[in-house]
């Protein structure tokens, strides 16, 4: 193993995690992008696709209204949060076994994530509702909420505190970082609308089938990079505050 214990940083550097993440990713770009493929892309398409020829079996060429629709679109909304919660607790395994030096794998990444699947989704779910009721309110304090807990879920994957002492935890970690932080993800957010919009001006010339095809592929790399980012950022946090080494992260997998 290849040690990787860093001199402690000044601050939270938003170049350096953005190297971090992406040089996490392109280490491990086979596991990562087959993750996202898998729990992200695939059932994106497959969705897509059933809903494009429910379209073309109407007359008006639109899915149409009806029981069965909204009992499938239920079941894939339950689907999506199982399947995105998994994904990210795996990558974040993955991208922490790879900053320690370590050679992250699908099966032992699978193997931490999946006992976290409730957690993760209690998370999401508790994130959801207090940073869309604070963007409801004056969007402000949706911002401020998202950002404090912006990094729940690598804390749970690698400290095991549970939903609620997760979030306490980040927002412990996120305090006086949040600024960077947040200029981080605007960037990053604007990074992946810029894609986004070339593939679209791309798929254009392409028929349906393949379009569909390409945006499951876009909607992979941006879960593998949505779900890679936090875990860098939380690593970053936790040298920036205490110094640990990314070494002394991975001790809890060992």
């Amino acid at each position: 193993m290849v040690s990787t214990t860093l001199e402690r940083p000044d601050k939270f550097r938003i170049g350096r995690v953005f190297n971090d993440s992406f040089a996490v990713i392109s280490r491990n770009i086979g596991l990562c992008l087959g993750l996202a493929v898998l729990f992200s892309g695939l059932p994106t398409l497959l969705y897509q696709l059933w809903l494009w020829q429910w379209a073309i079996g109407t007359e008006t060429g639109t899915p149409e209204f009806s029981a069965q629709r909204v009992i499938v679109t239920i079941f894939v909304v339950l689907a999506s949060m199982v399947l995105a919660a998994i994904l990210q607790a795996t990558l974040v395994r993955a991208a922490i076994e790879d900053l320690s030096g370590k050679r992250p794998s699908m099966g032992d990444s699978l193997k931490m994530a999946i006992p976290l699947l409730l957690p993760v989704i209690g998370i999401a779910v508790l994130v959801s509702l207090g940073a869309g009721l604070g963007f409801m309110l004056l969007i402000v304090p949706g911002i401020i909420l998202w950002l404090r807990w912006s990094v729940a879920v690598p804390v749970l994957v690698q400290e095991r505190r549970g939903v609620f002492g997760s979030m306490k935890r980040s927002r412990e970690l996120t305090k006086g970082s949040r600024w960077a932080l947040f200029g981080f993800w605007v960037i990053l957010i604007i990074a992946v609308i810029a894609i986004q919009l070339v593939l679209s001006q791309i798929v254009m010339v392409f028929g349906v089938t393949t379009a569909l095809i390409l945006d499951a592929l876009v909607r992979s790399v941006v879960s593998v990079v949505t779900s890679v980012a936090p875990a860098v950022s939380y690593v970053e946090l936790r040298q920036v505050k205490e110094g640990t080494s990314v070494d002394e992260l991975a001790e809890i997998f060992s």
